[in-house]
């Protein structure tokens, strides 16, 4: 019931957004989070935003994206500037409960493709 979106080719140094929308419209009670899994790598945490707005940001995106939440429209977003080579991964966005911001996620959406072109 998650479902990203806003992936796509960008050279290095531009922007994008993503979104996740849930169409169970449960989200707003969760703890939101993006994370992001690249070729022959293991998932890795990217940010993640409590039900209440406050947020969390891992330090290889720290200053450069920003996770943010729109209640009302059951949505989360993450915007991300200054994209790098090695930002290219598959996004997925997931709802979870209490803390650290950084796990504990039970509820996965499918993935968006960000491709980063040097």
């Amino acid at each position: 019931q998650l479902q990203a979106s806003g992936g796509g080719l960008v050279q290095a140094g531009g922007s994008l957004r993503l979104s996740c929308a849930d169409s169970g419209r449960t989200s707003s009670s969760y703890k939101m989070g993006w994370f992001r899994q690249a070729p022959g790598k293991e998932r890795e945490f990217v940010a993640g935003i409590s039900s209440g707005g406050s947020t969390y940001h891992a330090d290889s995106v720290k200053g450069r994206f920003t996770i943010s939440r729109d209640n009302a429209k059951n949505t989360v977003y993450l915007q991300m500037n200054g994209l790098k080579p090695e930002d290219t991964a598959i996004y997925y966005c997931a709802a979870g409960g209490g803390l650290p911001l950084y796990r504990n996620y039970f509820y996965w959406g499918q993935g968006t493709q960000v491709t980063v072109s040097s």
